[in-house]
């Protein structure tokens, strides 16, 4: 098992995990401040609020010190919306890069396959005939 696993660590798969994970997390902040600086004022345009402060209240609270509501029990919908917006942008951008790089890797397939076994071999008959 050390042994797999050194050629694992040694073969590069988990450098690219590693620096798939730190550029997934640096992307993702990207799309957070995205959605939180441009679409969720917009969507506030619509809804005369933050996206992010929508909630529907199931139980009132109190305000206490400082205008601080306590004992409040509320869905938070959006900040979910704007969650499920963060994680489709996400998503989408990664399978354009997944798309990408199946892409490149066909096309770099197709360069370096050549003819098979059976057209060398007829290729090489035929010559021989002649």
């Amino acid at each position: 098992m050390l042994k797999e696993f050194k050629e694992f660590a040694l073969n590069g798969s988990l450098i690219d995990i590693a620096v798939g994970f730190v550029m997934g997390a640096a992307f993702k902040e990207v799309v957070s401040s995205f959605t939180g600086g441009i679409i969720s004022p917009v969507v506030g345009l619509i809804f005369k609020a933050d996206l992010k402060t929508l909630k529907y209240i199931l139980s009132p609270g109190t305000v206490g010190d400082g205008g601080i509501i306590e004992g409040e029990s509320a869905i938070m919908w959006g900040q979910f919306v704007t969650h499920i917006i963060d994680f489709i942008i996400v998503a989408f951008v990664m399978f354009l890069v997944v798309k990408g790089v199946n892409s490149f890797k066909r096309k770099k397939e197709a360069a370096v396959t050549g003819p098979s076994d059976v057209q060398l071999l007829s290729e090489i008959r035929d010559l021989l005939k002649k």
